[in-house]
């Protein structure tokens, strides 16, 4: 079932039909609810025919979905694109082994252009559904193992393995699981002034331009064999952790340089340097191939780097967040919550692709640069950041410049849209997972411990 929902009673209607408004915004003009009780964004819900596993009824899946990251229109400073990831899913253990429940398997990844109003409210202007190089949907299943999948079985809400023909049991050979090598799981977004985008995803991960239609015009990643790619990412980045690859995803003001954060710690060479608080920042030039790439220390272990983007100056904003909620939902309340926005800058850092082999360094093709044969990942698991200092290798440095938790008891896990209005104020976004959780892989709705399902909201902030 997919009935369209109207828009959420926060939008006025006089907002609705007098259309736009002027594409000069002024933040002082705008309702101040926004900056403590957020705004949420329209949706229209998917299917709304499974059960709840909580409630024993009915519930929405909805799209919503963008809150992956965001950013501002290039020359419309009252809009803002926001990104769908691969669609609605929840871990699941079926009978082809570990993987993921999808229950729209055919959902396209999209893109959102939507606007603010002065009274705060949020309209969804289009939806720029993304496409493959002959203009064809892609969707949001898993790659095949050649081009970064991990082994994430697809099955639909059902628990059935998710097969080229539905209809038809499944056959190694003449009906075997659906995967999409195109599929993406976008979690990091660029607005060109060309009308173009740049997505970066958690699958490869690739980093993806698309034309302003949504149809793939090239991409960059890891895989040396993936004959679509023009310039590669360094090939340790082939090691990225099951769903938590390039989360974040920005671009210098001069347009020239593309800049990717990692979520988590890489599993380089294997996850038994899962437990871990450094993380990557990757520079490429998409019309050389240059590539410079730099170290992230999180506040904690595992902790997540969800959202990145330039300010200018060698400087970024980066969201570094957990996984809790302060209010509670899903999962208990935490009112230790990190949902965290640092300024970061990299000149200070050190660029690992700058170190020549010698002495204990080696630059290995597959795994980056090893000190005494050793990953850097394994390295400071095993020796801690200051020993890897005294060798002359530093990561970014940062400041905490925003805590959402104090500043509006931020009640949702995922913070990770980033919005650079101007120079005092940025917008936030959260991603509501299309209203959806699971719990042992039984599929519900996300409720929040306010008491009401997650939704998309966009709160604005003053930064300085």
């Amino acid at each position: 079932m997919n009935k369209q929902i109207p828009f959420i009673a926060s939008l006025s209607i006089a907002a609705i039909l007098g259309g736009c408004t002027s594409s000069k915004l002024n933040i002082d003009e705008v309702s101040s609810k926004i900056l403590t009780k957020g705004s949420q964004l329209p949706y229209n819900v998917l299917r709304d025919d499974l059960i709840d596993a909580k409630t024993g009824k009915n519930f929405e899946i909805r799209n919503g979905g963008f809150g992956s990251d965001m950013v501002g229109h290039p020359t419309k400073s009252n809009q803002f694109y926001a990104l769908t990831d691969r669609g609605p899913n929840a871990t699941f253990k079926g009978k082809f082994g570990k993987g993921k429940k999808f229950p729209t398997p055919n959902y396209t990844p999209r893109i959102g252009l939507f606007e603010l109003q002065k009274n705060g409210s949020v309209i969804l202007i289009k939806q720029i559904l993304l496409k493959r190089p002959d203009g064809s949907l892609i969707t949001g299943l898993p790659n095949t193992s050649a081009f970064g999948g991990t082994g994430e079985t697809p099955y639909d809400a059902n628990g059935e393995v998710i097969r080229l023909d539905m209809q038809r049991a499944y056959n190694k050979v003449t009906n075997p699981i659906r995967l999409d090598d195109f599929g993406l799981d976008g979690e990091g977004l660029v607005a060109l002034e060309d009308g173009t985008f740049w997505i970066s995803d958690e699958y490869g991960p690739h980093i993806v331009h698309f034309d302003q239609n949504g149809k793939e015009l090239e991409r960059i990643n890891a895989f040396t064999k993936d004959k679509r790619v023009k310039y590669n990412l360094p090939q340790e980045f082939e090691n990225r952790r099951a769903n938590r690859g390039m989360e974040g995803l920005t671009i210098t003001p001069d347009e020239s340089t593309l800049v990717g954060i990692m979520q988590s710690t890489m599993y380089n060479p294997s996850k038994k340097v899962k437990d871990l608080d450094l993380t990557r920042i990757v520079t490429i030039n998409p019309s050389t191939g240059k590539t410079a790439q730099y170290l992230y220390k999180q506040d904690k272990n595992q902790n997540s780097n969800s959202g990145i983007a330039s300010i200018g100056d060698n400087k970024y904003y980066v969201i570094e967040r957990d996984g809790s909620f302060a209010q509670g939902g899903p999962k208990k309340a935490n009112p230790k919550a990190q949902k965290y926005i640092y300024e970061i800058d990299l000149s200070s850092a050190t660029n690992l692709e700058d170190i020549k082999s010698s002495g204990v360094f080696k630059q290995d093709e597959k795994l980056g640069l090893l000190i005494n044969g050793k990953t850097l990942e394994e390295f400071v698991k095993d020796n801690g950041w200051d020993k890897l200092a005294i060798l002359g290798i530093k990561p970014a440095s940062k400041k905490l410049v925003l805590d959402m938790v104090k500043a509006v008891n931020y009640p949702h896990d995922k913070m990770e849209g980033m919005w650079i209005i101007d120079k005092n104020y940025i917008g936030i976004l959260n991603d509501d997972d299309f209203a959806t959780w699971s719990t042992k892989g039984n599929l519900h709705s996300k409720m929040l411990g306010n008491g009401k399902v997650d939704s998309n909201t966009l709160y604005i902030q003053k930064i300085k």
